[in-house]
């Protein structure tokens, strides 16, 4: 075929297999605004809101963490986690300044600020922090997540400057950002760059359809106008340009981003906020579920915590619990509701190696699904695995909401996950390979409030890994503020509308 014949062809070529590859997916496109109408839906006290529901609201109540999850290949890879049962045994504290409920990185996050506050600002006095799982350490949504690490670079910016205005709806995004470059840092200073499997290729995120392409598109300029930083960094791929270097023919962009083993980092920072200071005593009690928050019947504490091994009183009470906080905080007297948002992940091996899979994250279809593959030792011939994540949208009208229940995987998702890479980059992967890991987890939705002196950082829609340290920070930062009787004064960074208060407490 002549070459000019040939570039004539090719759009045409590429146009078509783009369209039978959209035909040919599993999952539905453009459900974004749906799956946030029914979200937000839920939050609402408007009984219009609620008749609007495609199903009646949900009444299940939340509940604790089943007692037998699904195997995470985070959490149940042999020795991928030796404080799994730390504090399960023995005698449990009895008294403590500050109670952090949940074991994953919000809870293990707030344990690592405030031990380094209080470490700097609070007097003489030594303090001490007890953190309480429900599990193993760690084996909530950030031992069940598809190990990610990358702040948003601009996505669905347009709607949130609309929502918070342009300078809160920046921050939101420096949040993340700043929790990256935080996380990536303590890493590196640590020499555990190899223990945690990071890698830093950078993240391809595919657009569908058309109608999600314009929407980043505007998205971007919205961002640019409001001066958003770190636009430079992103990469407009056309559909041609990917099929030829990336084996997909949808358009894209890459951004940097980074992947990692979640609950290797959360079990660095663990480490390091135990060693902190001789000022701060932090204590880890696995398998000891908080079972009710009250008032405390002695002189010097506020709050007692019950537990199935006993009663710990303290002053503070930093809920980290995300989809199950609801179990100790009752939405209407505490005016906290987490939407339980239940997600799944798998691993499937390439049939392909490194040199051809690449070693970059991706999302596509508007963030639903979400993959990269694992770090190998042989880069061209190695067949990696690959941790895929998503099918969520599959299951309208419910979209998994108000499911607690991380023992059970959706069989109909996991159908859709299997068949997503081989349909997306043909020779690839193959739909007959059996996955080695399928697994799912908590990814709660909406918002983080405080009540008195307990303190809720949760509802992260999916994205607490790049959110969830900087929280904790705040929530860590306001609580010292209280000890030391000074002023809590919120990082730039910190996004306004994060931060709500009910200055009640709640039992």
């Amino acid at each position: 075929m002549v070459p000019a014949l040939r570039q004539q062809l090719l759009p045409h070529a590429l146009l078509l297999l783009l369209v039978a590859q959209m035909t040919l997916a599993a999952v539905p496109f453009l459900q974004f605004d749906r799956v946030q109408t029914v979200l937000e839906s839920f939050g609402s006290s408007d009984s219009d809101a609620l008749a609007s529901l495609p199903f009646p609201h949900p009444a299940k109540p939340v509940t604790l963490p089943v007692g037998s999850p699904s195997k995470s290949f985070w959490v149940d890879s042999p020795g991928a986690n030796p404080l799994a049962e730390v504090g399960s045994e023995g005698e449990l504290t009895k008294d403590a300044d500050v109670c952090v409920i949940g074991a994953g990185i919000t809870g293990v996050s707030a344990a690592y600020h405030l031990a380094r506050m209080i470490g700097r600002n609070a007097g003489e006095a030594k303090r001490s922090i007890t953190v309480l799982e429900a599990r193993d350490f760690c084996s909530g949504a950030t031992g069940r997540n598809g190990g990610h690490l990358r702040s948003n670079p601009f996505s669905d910016f347009a709607r949130r400057a609309a929502l918070y205005g342009p300078e809160d709806a920046v921050r939101s995004y420096d949040l993340e950002e700043y929790t990256t470059q935080e996380l990536l840092r303590i890493i590196r200073e640590n020499g555990a760059s190899e223990d945690v499997d990071l890698v830093s290729e950078g993240r391809v995120t595919l657009f569908m359809t058309p109608e999600e392409e314009e929407s980043a598109r505007v998205d971007f300029k919205a961002a640019k106008a409001a001066g958003l930083g770190r636009l430079g960094s992103v990469k407009w791929i056309d559909r041609e340009t990917m099929n030829e270097t990336r084996g997909t023919s949808f358009p894209g962009i890459w951004t940097p981003g980074n992947n990692l083993w979640p609950l290797k980092a959360v079990a660095l920072l663990f480490k390091l906020a135990a060693a902190t200071s001789e000022k701060v005593n932090v204590t880890l009690h696995t398998h000891t579920p908080v079972t009710s928050v009250g008032p405390s019947t002695g002189p010097t504490r506020r709050y007692i915590l019950g537990t199935p091994r006993g009663t710990i009183n303290c002053d503070y009470v930093v809920h980290a619990t995300n989809g199950y906080a609801n179990y100790l905080l009752d939405p209407a007297k505490s005016k906290v509701r987490i939407v339980p948002t239940r997600g799944q992940i798998i691993i499937v091996p390439a049939v392909a190696g490194t040199g051809a899979v690449g070693k970059t994250g991706w999302a596509a279809n508007q963030g639903f699904e979400y993959w990269f593959p694992r770090p190998v030792k042989d880069a061209d011939g190695e067949q990696p695995l690959v941790v895929l994540g998503g099918g969520r949208e599959a299951m309208a009208p419910g979209y998994e909401y108000y499911e607690t229940d991380d023992g059970v995987v959706n069989k109909k998702i996991g159908t859709v996950l299997r068949s997503f890479l081989p349909r997306m980059f043909p020779g690839l992967y193959d739909d007959t390979s059996r996955p080695t890991w399928e697994w799912v987890g908590p990814l709660p939705t909406l918002e983080n409030e405080s009540s008195s002196h307990q303190y809720v950082s949760a509802g992260y829609t999916g994205h607490g890994m790049p959110r969830a340290y900087a929280c904790a920070e705040a929530v860590a930062g306001r609580i010292v503020a209280d000890m030391t009787k000074s002023e809590w004064t919120a990082p730039e960074w910190f996004p306004r509308h994060y931060h709500t208060n009910h200055s009640r407490d709640v039992y």
